[in-house]
């Protein structure tokens, strides 16, 4: 283990955020980063606990409950080799779960950390920055690219469609092993919502650039701009490949059926953000006036509400009114909700934080809009109402200026169009589907969830399609 006595002589060190008003004059990253001499001893604080609950996930009643990670990444390991200054060994363990550390390090929310045994008393261990530490010492020391490549070639052809976290895990992962990998992906960057989801301050794209670089220097084949049904039919990959996997995400997003959402103005959060984040790849980081001088009103209070809090900020918006369906959740832990399960407890996110910083406070719980009003076609109010189970409760509607409104409600599950390209009709839990050479895996299979299990889905369907055709070479023997 790392310092038996780490977790009693250093208290928990995060990674320190810039000042609130500095950072919301630019798009740059928001997190700066420890001396190393810091992460180590942050490193030392692991304590090799008997049981891990931080990587091996709890079960209950007979389900994986959100607690500990769900990449069984191998945690305590990788603590102790950070503290023992041996970071080539320490990304070697890293990299053997997940193909991602560089993105996981930035924005996972951390089940990891909550689930820490030490947090049944304090604060856990800093599992996410060291994650981070590691793969930017992987990428300054070159062993990123070297990690990736296959010891030989098997002659197999696989096509991943969709180049979001399990597509890059599922594709990377299948060149490892050998097989020749071409990635499609039908916007004109790669990355899926790590490009164009999440944005600049929270995940600079020259991080998600590097890694699209180094799918091309370890033998992957990159297709942009190419959409299947549209540029390749389903049935030309299935001539062209021997097996397909189908990674596109849940991109159905959830709408609003309310008196004047046709008007002009309303966007979706994931175009909200594609748009923003278009613009700084085009015109740099720094602040905009995009927004100056319009009210913003923000449908949805989890991570992606709060990164068009954050995005909206950064384009000058003159306010900003946050509505969440659901209450306010409770400052502390319940007696039903006890360590290591996620704490569901209420949480302000980092626009959440600025916003407060600038306008005081805008969120509003239990409500929701009930109608939009505008002229000549473009929304000017919204019409906020209070809710009791998700229904507006009659007589509590008011009128607020709303120029803006941006839709963060989440998403329903997949977008069913490309499944009716290939005839898929049976998604298995397994990474298969009725038909033997397609296979699906991440957020298009089990529905919206974390990038983690994005990467978990994307190196287990791999490992699957490795099986099948290792069997069958064997059959044909």
């Amino acid at each position: 283990m790392a310092d038996p006595r780490g977790f009693l002589k250093y208290p928990r060190k995060d990674n320190p955020m810039r000042p609130i008003m500095q950072r919301v004059k630019d798009f740059n990253a928001m997190e700066l980063d420890l001396s190393d001499a810091d992460r180590r001893q942050q490193a030392a604080r692991c304590m090799n606990c008997g049981i891990p609950f931080c990587h091996h996930g709890v079960f209950f009643g007979g389900g994986r409950a959100v607690s500990g990670c769900p990449n069984d990444n191998l945690i305590p390991e990788w603590n102790d080799l950070v503290y023992r200054d041996q970071d080539r060994r320490a990304f070697e363990r890293l990299s053997r779960t997940n193909m991602l550390p560089d993105m996981t390090g930035r924005v996972c929310p951390a089940p990891c950390e909550v689930s820490c045994v030490q947090a049944l008393n304090g604060p856990g261990i800093t599992i996410r920055n060291n994650e981070k530490f590691i793969i930017e010492q992987a990428f300054k020391n070159g062993w990123v690219v070297d990690s990736g490549k296959p010891l030989h070639r098997t002659g197999k052809k696989i096509a991943v469609i969709g180049s979001g976290p399990a597509g890059i895990s599922a594709a990377w992962r299948l060149n490892q092993l050998g097989h020749s990998v071409t990635l499609f992906e039908r916007d004109d960057r790669f990355g899926g919502f790590l490009m164009y989801g999440i944005p600049n301050m929270k995940l600079p794209k020259e991080i998600v650039q590097r890694r699209i670089k180094t799918l091309s220097q370890v033998g992957i084949e990159l297709v942009p701009n190419t959409e299947v049904g549209k540029d390749i039919s389903a049935a030309e990959l299935k001539q062209q490949f021997d097996r397909i996997v189908l990674c596109t995400g849940a991109r159905q997003a959830r709408d609003l059926d309310v008196k004047g959402r046709d008007l002009t103005g309303i966007y979706q959060a994931a175009e909200f953000l594609k748009m923003a984040t278009k613009d700084v790849l085009k015109n740099g980081t720094q602040a905009n006036n995009r927004l100056k001088g319009k009210h913003v009103l923000i449908l949805g209070g989890g991570d992606t509400g709060n990164d068009c809090i954050g995005t909206a900020i950064r384009q000058g918006c003159a306010g900003i009114t946050q509505l969440e369906i659901t209450p306010a959740l409770p400052k502390e832990r319940t007696p039903q909700n006890q360590w290591p399960e996620w704490p569901m407890v209420l949480k302000t996110g980092y626009g959440q934080k600025e916003a407060k910083a600038l306008f005081g406070d805008i969120t509003k719980y239990s409500s929701t809009a009930t109608a939009f009003f505008g002229e000549k076609g473009h929304v000017q109010e919204a019409e906020i109402s209070q809710v009791d189970h998700f229904k507006p409760i009659p007589g509590t509607g008011k009128k607020v200026k709303a120029d803006v409104v941006v839709l963060a409600m989440g998403f329903t599950g997949a977008e069913q169009w490309l499944f009716d390209q290939f005839s898929i009709t049976k998604k298995n839990g397994n990474y298969t589907t009725n038909d033997n050479q397609v296979y699906v895996a991440g957020d298009c299979r089990r529905g919206p969830s974390l990038v983690i299990w994005g990467i978990h889905e994307g190196r287990m369907c791999a490992e699957k399609i490795d099986a099948s055709l290792q069997t069958l070479a064997s059959a044909k023997l």
